[in-house]
């Protein structure tokens, strides 16, 4: 259907919604129902049967299913159907390990989905882009990608991006007249904003008229929708370290078997025991145990307010060594309240906090209200895209918090919206954080029309040459300008944000020019506006400090207000340095990076600034995370190692760059994603250490007994049982393990440290040496060369084998020694160690497995001989760092 046609009556009533009232809800459910959701149909996934197929598909699990079919065709049922269990078993941990980390990934989709701003029941809220349905009103601004196609009904400078559908690299202008012509290629639709676009000046508002498949875009989905799974470099680098260890082991493994079929073993029993010690000691379950470690961090940030969108981020988290962070937002509050005023030069005081309509004007402690105090307010009114609601009895605003204080301090004054409406506006020149101003031309009821500009006061300043006074509007004079800057300096010296208001009356016959409209202005007043530094964030940048991460701070505002406010925080040491824009401006990278590591606060600055800012950080080796919510922050955002968008005020494009999305657009979220990447890492290696180091004590114990002359201490169902149950739960519950408390007082990780540096080769090998070397002594103790004591031998190996792994679980949860830390702090690991233990009270006891494991009762000597062996290798290490 060609909308672009349609005026604007004949869309309401195609699509049944009112463009002051827009869907009711009932409305939204009957079209969600009939068009379904507004997303792109999904590649075919894979079947549930192929996923548990394929954690079969291991060369070892082949041959070791191949051997048990050899078992079975020899007559040995027992042995074969056991071994046929566990593999089966195994593979179902795998299936399931799998599917948590799909959902994981899955949701992490869902949570990291654009937004859109809806007008629904009278009014607008922000709704995840796939609940978009056709006849909904959608708002746009600078930032936003376009959640659906729609037909624009109020354009006011808008410019949408369009090449991801038209090859057009340059921005379109959009307007929201119908267009009488046929046939209409969707890059001449110029009444039109298509689904995926992005918005890149000025704003709009439009009616959906297609959703999901039904879009432009959905025609061209299958470009979008087929994106390869990401696979982190932690992951790349545990596959390469997989290769070489199933290298090691099969060599190993292949001494093992050589050297007992020389010893006089039977070739098959070797075969058998060879293989299964194959599966128990390659670490095939690493690579999904590190998926599941890494999702499940991940949901664990996301209850701490942040989204990882890249899951390489989590390991590149902890080497963060700076964040530059906005201060606005951020780092304060976003409540902004307009706390003085300067008019006619002298200076009122306004009461109240937040949001909160109710307040007062003073001077001297006395109430003041004037005429000219109330024009003031009405061009901050005017001049302003944020609207004010209620909700659960607070007052709440919906736009930038620098306007929506304006529209506070109006509605202090008794300016309503009835006021506002009274004037029209006609044309508008929207801000953008180059200009750091905005303009909107205004008509009275007389039609008189004039100019209101609001912006930074030394962007405004130059081009004022006009002021209002007692005489009345008269040329500014050097007096004024020295009594104006003066009054900003008095506000940023109070950590004030100051916004200065100007007009110019025009003629109605005057053509409107953009450049001419802000020259030749006429100065009104300044508002200094408060933003109190979060209570949290002086903690979250101490602790920081702590953990040897550099905190910056990076804000468009003046330099003595982003001073006082990074002094409240104790951000800047008495040896810090504030750089401005235009100093940045000057200086080359190279410049830059010489001076850049006194430097703690960045004032005045663009965006464009934050990307030389990023490369002298990168320059002098430092990881750096970097925020940013708006469109020109995007380059910033994806050249720095940790790019963060925010969560409530970011662009969708700047959303898109990012790696960390900021639910909550605070900075002590920052530092709790940094602790918990920390955490992610440190518990990876934690597995890697216990999985290796059992292993390695595995292997050992065969191998030595058959250097030795030794029969077999495990026979191949036991070595598979040891693998399944001491490699499982365990190794998962260690991937969930809390943060050690100094974690966030370690200097950064070095950004090329392997996953063996400080000393992890050595921990693995000598632990899993003493592991084999008591499994052997036990062995021996008990077998004292009689064949008759075998299966008792080899029980007492098996069960001393387990106890030893199970003990080791609890050493691999520190750095520094066991007994530095609770055991009972994680109730996972108990809990996983205790099921473990019962398992095996189960093998050793229980008649019927018995005869399949080849085990027997175990008395308490025994137990006492088995504890006292098993747990040397703990205790002995744990008195000692290494």
């Amino acid at each position: 259907m060609n909308w672009y046609q349609f005026n604007e009556d004949q869309l309401e009533q195609k699509l049944g919604v009112r463009r002051d009232k827009g869907l009711s809800s009932l409305d939204v459910e009957k079209r969600l129902k009939k068009f379904g959701a507004n997303v792109f149909a999904d590649r075919k996934k894979i079947s549930l049967w192929l996923v548990f197929l394929k954690q079969f598909q291991d060369f070892m699990v082949l041959v070791l299913l191949a051997a048990t079919l050899v078992s079975g065709l020899l007559g040995e049922y027992v042995d074969a159907i056991a071994i046929m269990v566990i593999v089966l078993i195994n593979g179902l941990i795998g299936f399931f390990q799998e599917q948590k980390a799909e959902k994981s990934l899955s949701k992490l989709k869902e949570l990291s989905a654009p937004l859109a701003n809806v007008l629904r029941n009278g009014r607008w809220d922000k709704i995840p882009s796939s609940e978009v349905v056709v006849g909904d009103i959608i708002k746009i601004t600078s930032g936003d990608r376009v959640s659906a196609d729609m037909r624009i009904t109020k354009s006011s400078s808008l410019e949408l991006e369009e090449s991801a559908l038209t090859g057009e690299s340059l921005p379109t202008t959009k307007h929201a007249t119908a267009i009488t012509q046929d046939g209409l290629e969707p890059a001449d639709q110029k009444n039109m904003a298509f689904m995926g676009t992005l918005v890149t000046r000025g704003s709009g508002i439009g009616i959906v008229v297609a959703t999901g498949m039904k879009t432009a875009m959905g025609q061209i989905a299958e470009l979008l929708v087929n994106t390869e799974q990401q696979v982190t470099p932690l992951e790349r680098k545990l596959m390469e370290l997989g290769k070489i260890l199933i290298l090691l082991a099969l060599i190993l493994t292949a001494f093992v078997v050589v050297i007992g079929v020389w010893q006089g073993h039977p070739i098959y029993n070797m075969f058998l025991a060879g293989v299964s010690l194959a599966v128990a000691a390659i670490p095939e379950g690493l690579p999904a145990i590190v998926t599941v470690a890494l999702s499940l961090g991940v949901q664990r940030m996301i209850r701490k307010k942040a989204i990882v969108r890249k899951l390489s981020a989590v390991e590149t988290l902890g080497s963060a060594s700076v964040i530059c962070s906005d201060k606005t937002g951020t780092m304060t509050e976003n409540q902004m309240t307009v706390k003085q005023l300067y008019i006619r030069q002298r200076y009122v005081y306004v009461t109240g906090q937040g949001y909160d309509i109710k307040g007062d004007f003073q001077q001297s402690e006395r109430n003041v209200n004037s005429e000219e105090l109330e024009e003031m307010l009405l061009y901050g009114a005017l001049c302003n895209h944020a609207s004010l609601y209620r909700k659960k009895g607070k007052w709440m605003i919906d736009g930038d918090p620098t306007e929506g204080a304006l529209l506070v301090a109006a509605r202090k004054a008794n300016i309503t919206i009835e006021d506002t409406e009274k004037f029209k506006i006609i044309h508008e020149i929207p801000f953008d954080s180059d200009r750091k101003r905005m303009s909107v031309v205004v008509e009275d009821n007389q039609s008189n029309r004039f100019v209101v500009t609001k912006g930074a006061p030394d962007i405004l300043l130059p081009r004022t040459n006009y002021i209002i006074d007692k005489e009345g509007r008269r040329p500014i004079r050097a007096k004024d300008q020295n009594s104006i800057e003066q009054a900003i300096n008095d506000m940023a010296d109070h950590a004030l944000r100051t916004i200065a208001i100007c007009i110019k009356p025009l003629e109605k016959s005057q053509a409107i020019d953009e450049i001419m409209l802000e020259k030749d202005l006429t100065f009104v007043g300044i508002s200094g506006i408060i933003d109190p530094p979060r209570k949290e964030v002086k903690t979250a940048i101490s602790e920081c400090q702590e953990a040897g991460i550099k905190t910056v701070m990076i804000t468009g505002d003046h330099a003595k207000t982003a001073l006082a406010i990074a002094k409240q925080l104790d951000l800047i040491p008495e040896y810090g340095k504030v750089l401005e824009g235009h100093q940045l401006s000057k200086m080359t990278e190279e410049q830059l990076s010489t001076v850049i590591d006194d430097v703690y606060v960045f004032a005045r600055v663009t965006p464009e600034h934050k990307l030389k800012i990023v490369k002298a950080f990168q320059r002098n080796g430092h990881v750096v995370a970097m925020t940013g919510d708006g469109v020109n922050d995007a380059p910033a955002i994806k050249a720095s190692d940790i790019g963060i968008s925010m969560g409530l005020s970011g662009t969708d494009v700047a959303k898109e760059a990012s790696a960390l999305v900021l639910l909550d657009d605070n900075f002590a979220t920052i530092k709790s994603a940094i602790k918990e990447g920390r955490n992610i890492y440190e518990n990876i290696r934690k597995f890697i250490r216990y999985l290796l180091a059992s292993n390695v004590g595995e292997i050992l114990v065969m191998l030595f007994a058959m250097l030795l002359g030794l029969p077999l201490p495990l026979i191949p169902v036991q070595i598979l049982w040891v693998n399944l149950v001491t490699d499982g739960l365990p190794a998962m519950a260690l991937g969930l393990d809390q943060a050690e408390g100094d974690v966030m007082k370690r200097s950064p990780r070095h950004p090329k440290e392997g996953v063996f540096a400080r000393g992890l080769a050595f921990k693995i090998i000598s632990r899993g040496f003493m592991i084999g070397i008591i499994t052997l002594i036990a062995f021996m103790t008990a077998y004292q060369g009689d064949p008759d004591h075998l299966r008792y031998a080899q029980t007492i190996a098996f069960t001393t084998l387990v106890m030893a792994q199970l003990i080791h679980v609890f050493d691999c949860r520190s750095e520094k020694s066991v007994f530095s830390r609770n055991p009972f702090q994680n109730l996972y690991l108990v809990g996983a160690v205790i099921s473990s233990i019962l398992l095996l009270l189960m093998v050793l006891y229980l008649e019927s497995l018995q005869e399949v494991f080849n085990t027997m009762d175990l008395g308490l000597r025994d137990w006492i001989f088995i504890l006292a062996l098993s747990s040397i290798p703990t205790v002995l290490f744990g008195f000692t760092k290494k």
